[in-house]
């Protein structure tokens, strides 16, 4: 099995997340690999549901572990986050949601060499869909994460 390093925790992952995506959240804390190390959302745009916001987060942090730290050789790419489940925690003073997402990815070449297979053969009669797509469906990878979110500021 395939493991990926945590982000180092730089207790700034606004900046970071600023800096690489180019989006301004209101966030705290570290990355969420553990309770004490949890994302702290420190306000949330009106009309955005939280579980919303959490997915992009995790979806960034899928990013940084799966391809930008990585080396060219292996990185991945269609990275995708599925929400599985999550539980609200109340500790002290302050409410959590720990939730465990299924990541999906390819390794990054593979990845590519799919999408160009697939513009050059859709609508083709010789293009053979399901193989194309039982092929990708067996090149991916799936991984499990849980991903902590200090919510009490929010709520």
């Amino acid at each position: 099995m395939i493991t990926f390093q945590n982000i180092e925790d730089n207790h700034n992952t606004k900046k970071t997340i600023n800096t690489l995506f180019g989006v301004e959240l209101q966030l705290n804390g570290g990355w969420g690999y553990a309770i004490v190390d949890a994302t702290t959302i420190e306000d949330i745009q009106e009309g955005i549901p939280i579980y919303q916001l959490e997915h992009m987060i995790v979806s960034m942090r899928s990013h940084l572990e799966m391809n930008i730290t990585q080396e060219k050789d292996n990185r991945y790419a269609g990275i995708n986050a599925n929400e599985l489940s999550r539980e609200n925690i109340k500790k002290n003073e302050f409410t959590y949601d720990k939730v465990t997402y299924e990541i999906t990815a390819m390794k990054e070449d593979i990845y590519n060499k799919f999408i160009q297979e697939y513009k050059e053969g859709y609508g083709k009669e010789n293009f053979d869909i399901t193989e194309h797509f039982k092929k990708r469906k067996e090149a991916t990878l799936i991984r499990e994460v849980v991903h902590y979110f200090e919510i009490s500021k929010i709520i």
